[in-house]
């Protein structure tokens, strides 16, 4: 039997919907089908009767800076993110996520919004988007509206979606762009093969004040719980002080404690241990460097956005 039976290619977000009620539940989008179409070919999901593929929809495309404020369409991929010199610059931890989804190929194809939509825990640009406190554009098929979320609120468990992917559609993300002592920072540790889910991810985004304390921060570890979760008591560790040893210390000491899921303890080296000295918020870095925190809400956390070292693939 075949994966699927009809393929089309809207140029619309409206006409999209207007394709996955027509199918009642039985299509399904796709972008990049770096995971979906293989699950379909291998059987590992039931066949379809179609395929939206929503690449040529012109909202999902955008990359787009308003001021402060940076719109990212679902449909862009993480070749086009990690090429962006404004993302590179001030919003360095997804550009640093995205870089080491799977190989050049898959990067090419691949969306932010599919690893968003994958829902999985382990997702490196969902952990980056957490802890850059992002929203997500919604168009619900039945409400026939389209709405913006918090990024955390679309994630039910592994795997599971607030959002439908036979009636719904990510749209796509927006978040503010680092300012003035403000930065970003993303680190990955991973199995050797290089072509697998990441062990670790973390996303660490910092703010700090005149006098090089730190006066927000936000950090995102994945995965260690059934969704992208804010890591409050490494970020409670960090506000407030300055941008010393110590504080990294104390930062990766309470980032070990929460970066151990009760079913397999992580070991205490790779990206939560300071191998090589560096950090991710060190003193006087630029906007969109390895400083930066504004104090508002985001998921998870842990070391691995506090280590600078870059393992390779």
């Amino acid at each position: 039997m075949k994966p699927w039976t009809h393929y089309h290619t809207p140029h619309t977000v409206d006409e999209a919907l207007d394709l996955l009620a027509q199918y009642g539940g039985r299509a399904r989008v796709v972008a990049g089908g770096t995971d979906l179409i293989l699950e379909l070919q291998q059987g590992h999901r039931p066949p379809v009767a179609a395929l939206i593929d929503v690449t040529r929809i012109g909202a999902l495309q955008a990359l787009q800076a308003d001021g402060d404020t940076l719109t990212l369409g679902a449909g862009v991929t993480h070749t086009e993110i990690v090429r962006s010199d404004v993302l590179a610059a001030r919003a360095t931890c997804l550009v640093e996520s995205c870089g080491v989804i799977g190989g050049p190929q898959v990067r090419n194809v691949a969306t932010l919004g599919g690893n968003v939509a994958h829902a999985l825990p382990a997702g490196d640009g969902t952990t980056s988007l957490v802890a850059l406190d992002a929203e997500a554009e919604i168009a619900w098929g039945e409400r026939r509206r389209r709405e913006w979320a918090p990024i955390g609120s679309l994630f039910k468990g592994p795997g599971r979606s607030l959002i439908d992917p036979t009636r719904d559609l990510l749209v796509g993300f927006r978040f503010a762009l680092a300012g003035p002592r403000e930065g970003s920072a993303f680190k990955r540790i991973m199995r050797p093969q290089g072509v697998a889910l990441p062990v670790l991810g973390c996303a660490v985004w910092l703010r700090l004040d005149a006098g090089a304390r730190v006066h927000a921060a936000r950090v995102c570890i994945g995965p260690v719980a059934p969704t992208p979760v804010r890591a409050d008591v490494v970020e409670a560790a960090l506000l407030g002080r300055p941008v010393d040893e110590a504080t990294i210390a104390k930062a990766v000491a309470a980032a070990q404690g929460v970066a151990a899921p009760a079913h397999e303890q992580v070991p205490r080296h790779g990206g939560l241990s300071r191998r090589d000295g560096g950090s991710a918020a060190a003193p006087g870095a630029p906007a969109g460097g390895a400083a930066g925190h504004d104090g508002r809400g985001g998921a998870g956390g842990g070391g691995a956005g506090v280590t600078r070292r870059h393992e390779s693939r």
